[in-house]
């Protein structure tokens, strides 16, 4: 095994272990999904029977919105892991998400990703970062996903996370032409994911006009992936670190900003501090197309096997079902189109995004 390869196998052992156990939770920064207020419906004139939760998502049919996203890869233990819990997102009908491919690079670790055999129909996403990408020949990304039998790809952003992991990538020029370039030359679906700092306006903007319609918001307020590089680090890295905890977007706001962009996203995926059902309904009904969650499942795995696992995640299905029928709503369709009520933080992000809009035409007026 290379120096390389051995470091990246010791970080992702390190990830594993922090995800499960540590301290690595937004501490002050919600996701603001709780400032969606769904509006009850006392005569919903439905039966519990009749809810019908399925969706097209990237061009396969989920029998839930549901995706146990991106964790981890790299490692014997994440083999065990990743084989696990694929296993229960094809018995349940979910997508699932791997993590970083980019120990495959090296050829040390690709057994630990390669999961279709235990996940034949699921929707499968591969992941890679975008300044890996950056480097890569297209050719070179299409058998990354071609080895794991992916259906669509993952190009992760993660600038804060790289400024304080040792080691990690200080120079991210060039990753949105890399993005634009797999966009259009992948025959998969390329879906453009942060790693729980959440996507901005001008992010969204600017992958949208690069020809990226599938995005994975992973927002702030679940785990902070730089409080996870913190624990890592040392000296100067982990006080970086330790400032920059809190950073980030919130989900439920970058849902609502993936939403409002033109030209508009085909996918948008809420992750990032999803933990149950109604955490699941309410990034929907501000407009995304599946949620994603990563965390939780781990830590419900780790202490308690697969049985844990299958029992939270049908604690988080029987919780969607429930609201979709407090609120009146037969399918994913009606509950997208439900009305809420946004609290006084998630508004303030609707004025930012009506500010940048009027800025926008009045420059657009001034080149007129």
């Amino acid at each position: 095994m290379t120096e390389e390869a051995k470091g990246i196998s010791e970080r992702k052992a390190d990830h594993i272990e922090l995800c499960a156990t540590g301290d690595v939770g937004f501490r002050a920064k919600t996701t603001l999904l709780e400032q969606v207020e769904l509006i009850h419906d006392a005569l919903p004139e439905l039966s519990l029977d009749a809810i019908d939760t399925s969706v097209l998502l990237l061009g396969k049919r989920l029998r839930v919105p549901l995706l146990i996203a991106a964790m981890t890869g790299g490692t014997e233990r994440a083999h065990a892991i990743n084989r696990e819990l694929s296993q229960i997102a094809e018995e349940r009908g979910y997508g699932f998400g791997l993590g970083s491919q980019r120990a495959m690079l090296n050829g040390d670790a690709s057994a630990s990703y390669e999961v279709r055999a235990h996940a034949p129909t699921t929707l499968l996403l591969g992941n890679i970062g975008a300044v890996q990408a950056r480097s890569l020949p297209t050719e070179a990304v299409a058998e990354l996903v071609a080895q794991v039998g992916a259906d669509a790809l993952c190009v992760h952003m993660n600038p804060a996370m790289e400024l304080v992991q040792p080691g990690g990538d200080r120079d991210f020029a060039g990753a949105l032409d890399a993005m634009g370039r797999l966009a259009s030359g992948l025959s998969v679906p390329v879906v453009a994911k942060e790693t729980g700092c959440g996507i901005g306006p001008g992010t969204a903007y600017r992958l949208a006009r690069a020809g990226v319609r599938d995005l994975d918001v992973s927002g702030s307020g679940g785990t902070s992936w730089v409080a996870v590089e913190a624990a890592r680090a040392e000296g100067a890295a982990r006080s970086l670190g330790e400032a920059l905890r809190e950073w980030g977007v919130p989900t439920a706001a970058s849902v609502l900003i993936a939403r409002a962009i033109r030209p508009r996203f085909k996918t948008i995926i809420a992750t990032g501090g999803i933990t149950s059902g109604l955490d699941v309904a309410r990034a929907l009904a501000l407009g995304a197309h599946a949620a994603g969650i990563a965390r939780p499942v781990l830590q419900a795995f780790v202490s308690g096997g697969r049985d844990a696992a299958v029992r939270y995640l049908e604690s988080v299905e029987a919780e969607l079902r429930a609201v979709m029928l407090l609120v009146g709503a037969r399918d994913v369709a009606s509950l997208q189109k439900a009305p809420v009520l946004l609290g006084r933080e998630l508004r303030r992000w609707t004025r930012l995004l009506k500010q940048m809009k009027q800025m926008k035409q009045m420059k657009q007026t001034e080149r007129a």
